[in-house]
């Protein structure tokens, strides 16, 4: 087959998170960073940001399996992680927790909190040091 001369015209629509129940973690997130339902069916839930931009969705997947956070060869290694841009470190953190996040044990720089979703999805809130 010859390599193509053009790369794929494409337009990046959503991250999709797999869950063991794909409405309970959608209210996580919904919950968490107060985004809207755009779309909601029976094993998939697609939030959407205030003003457009890359949704987030959840399918569920009955055979999921948490993955840990820092990797180890032992266990299920997670595939992605999220990055949240926050103004105020402490605060986002404090409503993280709050909403049901949980600070992961390894945290790897000053200016970044790593968390887990319900379902373990590791996330990470960071601020913007280079002003």
């Amino acid at each position: 087959m010859p390599e193509p001369t053009e790369p794929l015209r494409t337009t990046f629509t959503a991250v999709v998170l797999d869950a063991p129940d794909a409405h309970e973690l959608a209210a996580f997130y919904r919950r968490l960073l107060g985004w809207t339902t755009d779309q909601d069916e029976a094993d998939w839930v697609k939030l959407a940001p205030p003003g457009g931009g890359t949704a987030l969705s959840f399918q569920t997947e009955p055979l999921f399996t948490r993955p840990v956070w820092p990797s180890t060869a032992e266990a299920q290694q997670m595939m992605l992680h999220l990055d949240f841009e926050v103004p105020d470190l402490d605060e986002a953190a404090r409503l993280a927790v709050a909403h049901g996040a949980v600070p992961a044990e390894f945290q790897p720089q000053d200016d970044v909190r790593v968390f887990l979703d319900p379902a373990g999805h590791p996330f990470c809130l960071w601020v913007r040091t280079d002003t």
